[in-house]
């Protein structure tokens, strides 16, 4: 989402890193460049005039100026003023009660009921026992719908006779949650195609006769300034405490995302990050901020791999690494962890140093350059990919028939796997220990 905006920033910037003493022109120039790529990132003005403001006074001090490391000093403002725009209010996600009861508001399309199986396994993961409920009598098969996610995501979703009304809903799956020794209950509520006083009422009401401990604002990212429009009605017409941005992945200019908080107050507490049921992180400003500026996220990237590898079966990658025993079988197992983490792109840039690498790298996705590997190395049989070097023309002409890809493609393969090989047999031999994390790449 943040690419353009990214790639802006980071041109910017460079061309402040690589002098010594910097002026006031080059710091009104470079603080135009950035005014100029947060309006194209669809940045709500109000926000770029204040966030260009301070960025001008404390860029321009004397001890800035005078350093000979003026340009770093300028990333490192950039770097907090952006951490300082996302962070307004009370990020944590408080859930009190028993058990506690969390609403998911907001119009029709936003993603309020995938979110809610998103956020029902992001808490079971913490050790939580979520149970999810279906309140939107209004749209066809909305509870069928969240029954299907909820099962996905391995978790009990609660449905009510079709004609209960919604807060007897709710009440009935708040005693079920006790009575199942459930202590979350996530209620996806009835949304509309547009803001109306109607749902705000129904909103206000269901959460006086419940009294959720959160009530988030599910909004679309990829919608721009209109999410920003919905977040400011609802703020001022319900009791929302707090956001949940939809979509953060996707090809928008991104923003909505930046300049949501500043403009209603509303914490961003969750986003988002791919469609999958995993796919829900906590919304931490200084990574998102690192990683528009290219300096990565390795924090967050360290969290996916955790969840996504088995330590012991790291470990033993790493050890056939050193030992030279790795195969293609193995390959393909990594392959499917490192998928299971998220885009590859989205990755790349959480790596320091590497963010303008990641619109190569989900490029060579979309051509489906992984794809056609993960088909090669499939076609193979076991004893193939436990043993490359069997691999006469006859075997590779079969393999790249059965994987719909060329000879060339083939080929390709399993030199590469050959050369990789043979630099692991050098680092053996010269008494250097392979590094545990390169089994995790």
């Amino acid at each position: 989402m943040f690419d353009l905006l990214s790639d802006r920033l980071r041109q910017t910037l460079a061309r402040l890193t690589g002098r010594g003493r910097i002026t006031t022109a080059d710091v009104d120039a470079a603080v135009r460049d950035v005014r100029l790529a947060l309006l194209e990132a669809d940045v709500n003005f109000r926000v770029v005039k204040d966030f260009t403001a301070r960025l001008r006074e404390r860029a321009t001090g004397e001890e800035i100026l005078e350093s000979l490391t003026a340009g770093q000093q300028i990333v490192k403002i950039v770097h907090e003023e952006l951490t300082e725009l996302l962070s307004r209010g009370d990020r944590i996600l408080h859930l009190s009660g028993s058990p506690a009861v969390v609403m998911l508001v907001g119009l029709q399309g936003s993603g309020k009921t995938t979110s809610a199986a998103k956020l029902g396994r992001h808490l079971a993961r913490q050790g939580r026992r979520p149970l999810l409920v279906a309140a939107d009598p209004y749209r066809p098969a909305a509870a069928e719908q969240l029954s299907v996610l909820a099962a996905q995501a391995g978790l009990p979703a609660w449905q009510s006779p079709d004609d209960t009304d919604v807060p007897a809903t709710v009440r009935g799956a708040v005693r079920a949650a006790r009575d199942q020794g459930r202590d979350v209950v996530i209620v996806d509520t009835a949304g509309r195609l547009t803001v109306d006083e109607a749902l705000m009422a129904e909103i206000r009401d269901l959460a006086a006769d419940i009294g959720p401990s959160e009530t988030l604002l599910v909004v679309d990212a990829m919608t721009g300034q209109r999410a920003v429009d919905v977040a400011e009605a609802f703020h001022a017409a319900a009791p929302v405490t707090g956001l949940l941005l939809t979509k953060i992945d996707g090809d928008a200019r991104g923003g909505a995302a930046l300049s949501i908080s500043a403009v209603t107050g509303l914490p961003v507490k969750l986003m988002g990050t791919g469609e999958a049921i995993g796919s829900l992180e906590p919304f931490h400003p200084d990574r998102l901020a690192g990683r528009i500026l290219g300096m990565g996220d390795v924090l967050t990237l360290a969290e996916r791999a955790q969840e996504a590898f088995d330590e012991r079966r790291a470990r033993e990658m790493s050890e056939k690494l050193a030992r030279n025993t790795f195969t293609l079988e193995d390959f393909l197992e990594q392959l499917q962890q490192v998928k299971r983490m998220g885009p590859l792109g989205e990755l790349v840039g959480m790596i320091p140093g590497l963010g303008g690498l990641a619109g190569e790298a989900q490029a060579s996705i979309e051509r489906g350059d992984l794809t056609r590997i993960e088909a090669i190395v499939r076609s193979m049989t076991r004893a193939e990919r436990n043993d490359p070097t069997m691999l006469n023309g006859s075997r590779r002409r079969r393999i790249a028939a059965g994987s719909g890809t060329s000879l060339v493609e083939v080929n390709r393969l399993v030199k590469q796997f050959a050369e990789m090989q043979k630099l692991m047999r050098q680092l053996g031999g010269s008494g250097r220990r392979v590094p545990v994390g390169l089994g995790r790449r």
